[in-house]
C-alpha cells in the first residue's frame, strides 16, 4: 500500500472575508479504482434546428469530440409541424403533412439534416419520437406558440401535445420514419441508436391520460420495431425521477400489460430513462445550487427499477440531468450559469449518481 499525502490550500473568493485554511487528502495510488463509466455523454435541447446553425454545430463539434461516436444527443419536436425556423422552446421538422383527402405525405428533409449535423460531428441520435404533428393531433389549434421568458411555461404546451386521431396513422408514421433512417443510415448505424416515445409524459408535455400514453408508446416501439427489429428501445424519460408512481405503472405495463398496439403481453424495453434536475435558490444574494432535489429523485428512481427482478439489469439512461429544470428561464438563482458553479456541481453530482446506483445495484448507463 502506498499512501501519499497531497497538501492543498483551499480558499473561496465567495468566502474572501473568512481565512483560508489548510486540508490533507490521503490517496492510495497502488489500489487501482473501478472504471468510470461514460455516464455523461448524453445531452440534448429543446430546439431541434439549431444543431445545423452555426452555433449549434460547432457545439456538437465539441460535444462529438470528447468521445467520438459514444456522444448522444435528443431533441424535442423532432415531428412537429413547421417550416424548421427555431425559436426558443420551439423547434419543427414538417416530417408529416396530409394531401386534401387525408393521405400521409412524410418529408424527412430538416429530420436529417438534424441527424446529418449529428453524424458528421461524432455525436449519434438519442431519438425522441415526438411530438404530434398538427394535422395528427385531436386538438391542433392553437399550434405554434411564441414563448418568451416572460410568459407562463404552461403557454408552451400546445396542438402538439395532444394524442393522434388516428393511431394505425401515428404508428405509420413511426414506421416510415425509423424505416427511411434504416435505408438512408444503415443498420449498423441505426442499430447504435437509443429510440424513446416523447417527453416527460408526467407533466404538461403530454395532454392525454397515462392509459393513453401507453399506447402512444406501444404504437411508436412497434412502428420502430417493424422497420427495424433489433432497434434499441426504451423510455419514459420521465419528469421528476420516477414521476410520482408513473414510472411503476410504466414498468409494470412493459412486463405484464397488454399491448394495445400486439394485443401481446409487454412492451419491449431494452433501456429505461428519466429526468432528474437540481433546484438552485437566491438567498440574500447568494445561489444555493439543489443538488440533494436532483439526488433524491435518482435515489427514487433507482430504488423503484430495483423492485423488479426483469429491469434490474435493463441499462438506465438519465436523458436530462442538469443543475435545474428551465434552460430558456431567467432570475437571480441561474447566476451559477456565468462561473464555475456549473461544473462544479456537475462533477459533485455524477460520482454521487454512481454511488446510488451501486446502492440500489442497478445499470446506470
Amino acid at each position: 500500500m502506498t499512501l501519499k499525502p497531497i497538501p492543498l490550500l483551499l480558499f473561496s473568493a465567495a468566502l474572501a472575508s473568512a481565512e483560508s485554511f489548510p486540508v490533507t487528502i490521503t490517496v492510495d495510488v497502488a489500489r487501482p479504482g473501478e472504471e468510470l463509466k461514460p455516464i455523461w455523454r448524453f445531452f440534448g435541447a429543446d430546439e431541434p434546428n439549431y444543431a445545423y446553425m452555426k452555433n449549434g454545430d460547432e457545439l456538437l463539434g465539441h460535444l462529438g469530440s470528447m468521445k467520438p461516436k459514444e456522444v448522444f444527443f435528443r431533441a424535442h419536436s423532432l415531428l412537429v409541424t413547421g417550416d424548421g425556423t427555431p425559436a426558443l422552446k420551439w423547434g419543427s421538422t414538417n416530417a408529416y403533412t396530409e394531401d386534401a383527402q387525408g393521405n400521409p405525405v412524410y418529408d424527412w428533409t430538416i429530420v436529417d439534416r438534424i441527424f446529418d449535423t449529428y453524424l458528421k460531428n461524432g455525436v449519434k441520435p438519442y431519438v425522441q419520437i415526438g411530438f404530434m404533428p398538427e394535422a395528427m393531433s385531436v386538438k391542433p389549434e392553437p399550434y405554434r406558440h411564441h414563448w418568451t421568458p416572460a410568459a407562463k411555461y404552461d403557454d408552451i404546451y400546445t396542438g402538439w401535445a395532444h394524442p393522434p386521431k388516428d393511431w394505425a396513422k401515428w404508428e405509420e408514421l413511426v414506421y416510415q420514419w425509423a424505416k427511411h433512417s434504416l435505408e438512408k443510415y444503415g443498420k449498423d448505424e441505426v442499430l447504435k441508436w437509443y429510440w424513446q416515445t416523447w417527453n416527460e409524459p408526467n407533466i404538461g408535455y403530454w395532454r392525454g391520460s397515462r392509459d393513453e400514453f401507453f399506447k402512444l408508446h406501444d404504437h411508436a416501439i412497434r412502428g420502430v420495431r417493424r422497420a427495424i427489429p433489433e432497434a434499441k428501445v426504451g423510455g419514459p424519460d420521465l419528469a421528476g425521477g420516477a414521476g410520482g408512481d408513473f414510472l411503476k405503472s410504466f414498468i409494470e405495463h412493459c412486463i405484464k400489460g397488454k399491448n394495445t398496439a400486439t394485443g401481446e403481453t409487454g412492451t419491449p424495453t431494452d433501456f429505461l430513462s428519466f429526468h432528474a434536475k437540481g433546484q438552485p435558490r437566491n438567498i440574500n444574494g447568494r445561489v444555493q445550487m439543489g443538488i440533494s432535489n436532483q439526488l433524491r429523485d435518482i435515489d427514487g428512481a433507482f430504488a423503484v427499477i430495483a423492485r423488479y427482478p426483469e429491469m434490474k439489469d435493463t441499462p438506465i439512461v438519465i436523458g436530462e440531468s442538469d443543475p435545474e429544470g428551465c434552460a430558456a428561464c431567467q432570475g437571480p438563482q441561474l447566476a451559477y450559469r456565468n462561473g464555475t458553479m456549473y461544473s462544479s456541481y456537475t462533477a459533485a453530482s455524477f460520482p454521487r449518481k454512481l454511488d446510488l446506483a451501486e446502492k440500489h445495484g442497478v445499470n446506470l448507463e
